[in-house]
């Protein structure tokens, strides 16, 4: 895409060169600014409003060409996402919804969009065309008033001229005084109409700048839409009666080629989430396998104090012989005293068992909750 900087730059160049002419003329220029100071007045300020909503206009187009190289760089739906530029909402609309980066439009669809974007770029230039007019507009309109008032003043001199008494240089000193205000009414004519032709020349100068600029960025445009058109089948017309049936399969054609489109985005879409789904489910058998894991851990400790109590019944028994032996009482005391220990041992390790389970239960159950949820959602 043309930077339309260049343009810009050549306005400012332009207006540049102005200036620098007017500080040479600066004198002769306030002279015949002076001759009608509120219509001169006026004719300036339209003509730096002008150049103010011209050179907006130029740069308004920056960012629709920094949106379009951004587009075309990347090529992302986040790009899509974003608020585009008022000039290209039509085109960022149409390509919203173009997920996967496989961009096709249709010749229908291009002609809108050109059409749409054609009528913005001339709406946008109608202020400054009107701006133009109005300048020659207020030049002519100076140049008639300064016209009547040099009439009007002619007329009172020549009606108030007289020779009577003969006394000529009276009569030359009245003419002298009445044409002053004639020569004022020109120098409002010709002053008010230098400044309203050189501001709409000036003005139609810049115009023709912004004109090029959104000519360029128009064809720019253009040239990347059509590179995106794929053309429909059976353009081609052998007859007057054949028009409606190959419009017809021409539109059949853009629709299957639409209709496939939506097709190849709604696969796309359910590949992805064929593969969220395949995340999870790996996700799912590691938890599986750390489950497993922890059932393996538990069968140990288990198999351990099955083993434990195999090796306490032993000595119980050792006891119990070597009690028959020595004092009898005494040892039953130490055997009771064993007994209670180990009972409530095993009731310890009967409840950590029950918690463990308990705990691998719930878990199996949360697991199962998952399998479930994902099951729904992939039918």
């Amino acid at each position: 895409m043309t930077n339309p900087n260049h343009y810009l730059i050549r306005v400012l160049l332009f207006v540049l060169v102005i200036l620098v002419a007017a500080s040479f003329l600066i004198i002769p220029i306030g002279r015949a600014f002076m001759a009608n100071a509120a219509l001169n007045g006026m004719i300036l300020a339209i003509f730096l409003i002008g150049l103010i909503f011209i050179i907006r206009k130029i740069a308004l187009l920056s960012p629709e060409v920094a949106w379009i190289s951004e587009y075309r760089s990347v090529n992302k739906p986040r790009l899509t996402k974003q608020r585009p530029p008022r000039l290209l909402a039509p085109v960022a609309n149409m390509l919203g919804d173009r997920a996967n980066g496989k961009i096709s439009l249709s010749a229908t669809s291009l002609k809108s969009l050109l059409d749409s974007i054609d009528t913005r770029l001339s709406e946008s230039r109608d202020t400054s065309r009107y701006l133009i007019g109005l300048l020659i507009f207020l030049g002519l309109l100076g140049t008639f008033w300064g016209l009547l008032e040099t009439v009007g003043a002619v007329s009172n001199v020549i009606g108030d001229l007289s020779l009577k008494g003969g006394n000529l240089e009276k009569a030359f000193a009245d003419l002298k005084t009445g044409l002053e205000a004639p020569l004022s009414g020109m120098a409002t004519a010709f002053s008010s109409s230098i400044f309203g032709l050189a501001g709409s020349l000036a003005l139609g100068f810049l115009d023709l700048q912004l004109g090029q600029a959104q000519n360029r960025f128009y064809n720019d445009l253009e040239e990347w839409l059509s590179g995106l058109t794929k053309l429909s089948a059976g353009t081609n017309i052998t007859g007057d009666h054949e028009t409606s049936a190959t419009a017809y399969q021409a539109a059949l054609f853009e629709q299957t080629a639409e209709s496939l489109d939506r097709l190849q985005r709604v696969m796309v879409q359910n590949e992805d989430g064929r593969d969220e789904n395949n995340q999870h489910l790996i996700k799912i058998n590691d938890s599986l396998l750390l489950i497993v894991d922890k059932l393996e851990k538990e069968t140990q400790v288990i198999r351990q104090l099955s083993d434990n109590q195999v090796k306490i019944n032993s000595v119980i028994g050792k006891f119990t012989e070597y009690s028959q032996e020595k004092n009898q009482d005494d040892y039953l005391q130490n055997l009771r005293n064993i007994d209670a220990q180990l009972s409530q041992l095993i009731k310890e390790l009967k409840t950590g068992r029950d918690k463990s389970v308990e705990e691998i239960r719930q878990e199996i159950r949360l697991l199962a909750r998952t399998i479930a949820v994902l099951a729904e959602e992939a039918d």
